[in-house]
């Protein structure tokens, strides 16, 4: 923290994670006032490759979610089966 020359109440306080700073009173703790911090601008190949691994990302989301909706058709079809073998055999039972 570092103390503003003007005023001796009042700390300059930056944020390490997003670099804003914050100007706070010391006898109230009251921010008095707040300024977003500078970003970085990347550069055009970062923003690429960035794209690139949320694309492959949802790609891969995507194949799971389409194999978990195979599967469950797949289970479904093998019930659906079942019980129409189940009812065939039923009929079949009370013909005789």
């Amino acid at each position: 923290m570092t103390e503003t020359k003007d005023e001796t109440h009042v700390y300059a306080v930056v944020c390490p994670c997003c670099g804003a700073t914050l100007w706070i009173d010391g006898e109230t703790r009251a921010v008095m006032r707040s300024e977003k911090g500078k970003r970085k601008k990347g550069s055009l190949d970062d923003l690429v490759v960035k794209e690139h691994k949320r694309q492959s990302e949802f790609d891969r989301k995507f194949e799971a979610t389409f194999e978990l909706q195979r599967e469950k058709h797949s289970k479904a079809d093998e019930l659906f089966q079942k019980a129409l073998e189940k009812a065939e055999k039923g009929e079949a039972e009370e013909e005789s």
